[in-house]
């Protein structure tokens, strides 16, 4: 049986949830059925990695810009134009704003038969300028004209994305994220916690994640907490900024900018309690992995975060913007091992009962692959 060539998009391959999630799905696609195509920039903290996946024909575009870049949008329209018709690509799924436009458009003039966008988190939101953001409703609505399926990661994405006119709610499929949670159950087995607290965040170091508000509280609990430590672990660019803020309230010890990790699930195993102060978000997988580990979630209270963070369950949920409140609740858990137990325990339940693995994930996206293309070949006979 021929396979089907399917290509993957995304705008480059940073160590964020999107770029993961792709890299997994393509990695996880049954290798008897499909050919395996992957296009992004040349750089980021998984591009390193791509040696490890033998199945799949990675290419790299150093045109595809994540900023607006006139020329260099031309360029890359037409490379992945140009690529897709060589190919012969049947499916071509986008990731990613910027990508998912260029992508979709690029599969739409290749005349490719299958077109799907995951939307990990609209590119609008409530923090853009009015003209911004209506000019990135303004192209979500055009493209969804030429998109088969926008796979989602939350309800709230579906919903923000149907408020906004994008598509028809039949156009809308969602997929949870899958993480691989023996992994986190093996870390949690092999290392045994420190006696001293401490309180971590993994997020990209971008305005969405709002990283110096986690700062903010570190300030606020050290004060009336001498023995607790924080750590985040992420890059980007509010790095400086978090630095300079650490530096100037005297915490350079207490308060640790590790990077980006590979090794995030002994990591969460030390933690007491797991944060994330994003602004706006659709399904972060940090938390994901801090319920497989049983670890308490504070989290500020948008999007798709409280889809799996109940309140006063399996964490807190906190006012954006809050960071006293955040600290308040953080505090709240440190004081209190066996109500932070019970609630990481809470979590690790939820989690096994919402499909979240990684196999449940593979089998929904395969699904819709090939309901699509049994759609398409229906249309030809």
């Amino acid at each position: 049986m021929e396979k089907v060539s399917v290509l993957h998009i995304i705008t480059n391959l940073a160590l964020g949830g999107a770029q993961k999630n792709a890299l997994y799905t393509i990695a996880n696609l049954d290798s008897e059925k499909y050919e395996k195509y992957f296009i992004s920039a040349p750089w980021g903290g998984l591009y390193d990695d791509i040696g490890r996946y033998n199945a799949i024909s990675f290419h790299f575009l150093k045109c595809l810009k994540r900023s607006f870049s006139p020329i260099q949008d031309i360029l890359a329209f037409f490379a992945l134009a140009r690529f897709m018709k060589q190919k012969k690509i049947s499916i071509v799924h986008t990731h990613s704003s910027k990508a998912g436009i260029l992508g979709r458009w690029a599969a739409k003039f290749a005349e490719v038969p299958i077109i799907i966008h995951s939307v990990h988190g609209w590119s609008f939101h409530e923090y853009l300028p009015k003209p911004v953001k209506a000019v990135y409703i303004f192209l979500e609505r055009l493209t969804a004209g030429i998109t088969a399926r926008f796979v989602t990661v939350s309800d709230s994405d579906i919903k923000k994305g149907l408020d906004n006119k994008i598509g028809t709610a039949k156009q809308y499929e969602k997929i949870r994220y899958g993480i691989e949670i023996n992994k986190f159950y093996n870390a949690a087995k092999r290392h045994t916690k420190e006696e001293k607290p401490i309180v971590g965040m993994i997020a990209c170091l971008k305005a969405q994640k709002n990283p110096l508000d986690f700062i903010k509280a570190a300030v606020i609990i050290a004060k009336q907490n001498k023995e607790v430590d924080f750590v985040c672990i992420g890059d980007g660019p509010l790095r400086h900024k978090m630095e300079r803020e650490i530096k100037r309230n005297e915490l350079g010890s207490r308060v640790k900018l590790l990077g980006w990790r590979k090794d995030i699930p002994d990591l969460i195993s030390l933690m007491d309690v797991v944060v994330l102060s994003s602004l706006w978000e659709g399904l972060p997988i940090a938390l994901l992995e801090a319920m497989a580990s049983a670890k308490p979630i504070v989290a500020y209270d948008t999007d798709g975060i409280r889809e799996v963070v109940k309140q006063g369950d399996n964490g807190y949920l906190i006012k954006p913007g809050d960071a006293a409140g955040l600290a308040k609740r953080i505090q709240e858990l440190l004081d209190n091992r066996q109500l932070a137990k019970s609630m990481g325990q809470k979590g690790r339940r939820r989690l096994e009962k919402a499909a979240f693995s990684a196999a449940d994930m593979m089998n929904n996206i395969e699904n819709l692959y090939e309901r699509l293309l049994s759609k398409q070949g229906a249309r030809k006979g």
